[in-house]
């Protein structure tokens, strides 16, 4: 039972992390994602950006070992299911790393405007809003698209096996179909991402891994539900 608690707690400190992580990266990346002229400016917001680059990367690796701690236990419930709630978080982690690079792509090239005899400003401008609306993109499908049936399946798994609360996965449930819904009508241009909508469709998958986050650090599974699972098998 303990590498079942263990298995609890770093779920949940992951959890945590990749929440907290993810918000700060998206300040940090402010200046290169609200300034389209950014790329042919210089460079004097770099080390900020190099550090939302870095908590980024701390994402797409909590991102990816949340599920992995959660496997050994849901694994014991629906083996195939579980895989399938590693591989759309890997799909996840991923997209954020294809965004991170993007990003950094427009740094580096900041820094050959920077160095360049008359540079054509125009190419530049054109090579930075792309690589910036690639990284949208990348934000869309990854914590949204990727996301939402991870979400759903770690949930269904979770509601049946009685290891949380019912609210807890009964939230998943909810928020895994609003977040993937949330990316699918970004992606036809319904509303932007970053919008009032989008933040409504949001909140309900936040919720469920704040709560299953504090649930798992505080008290862990339902001791009894794994022990039954463990002894039938």
């Amino acid at each position: 039972m303990k590498t079942n608690r263990n298995n609890a707690t770093g779920a949940g400190i992951l959890f945590i992390i990749a929440a907290v992580a993810a918000i700060i990266g998206k300040l940090l990346y402010n200046p290169i994602l609200l300034d389209p002229d950014y790329i042919i400016k210089g460079t004097s917001h770099e080390t900020q950006v190099l550090w939302g680059a870095f908590f980024e990367i701390i994402t797409a690796f909590a991102v990816i070992g949340t599920p992995i701690a959660l496997y050994p236990i849901l694994k014991k419930y629906n083996q195939s299911m579980a895989i399938a709630t590693v591989s759309f978080r890997l799909l996840e982690a991923t997209m954020i790393i294809v965004g991170i690079l993007s990003l950094l792509t427009i740094v580096t090239l900041s820094h050959e405007f920077s160095k360049g005899v008359n540079p054509d400003a125009a190419s530049y401008l054109i090579i930075g809003k792309s690589l910036i609306a690639l990284h949208d993109w990348t934000f869309a499908f990854g914590p949204n698209i990727a996301l939402g049936p991870s979400t759903f399946l770690t949930s269904y798994l979770l509601y049946k096996s009685k290891l949380v609360p019912r609210f807890i996965s009964i939230l998943g449930l909810i928020g895994g179909p609003f977040i993937f819904i949330c990316g699918v009508l970004v992606m036809f241009g319904v509303f932007l991402q970053v919008s009032l909508w989008g933040i409504l469709l949001a909140i309900p998958v936040f919720l469920y891994e704040m709560s299953l986050a504090i649930r798992l650090l505080a008290k862990g599974f339902k001791t009894n539900e794994v022990e039954m699972v463990t002894v039938m098998r």
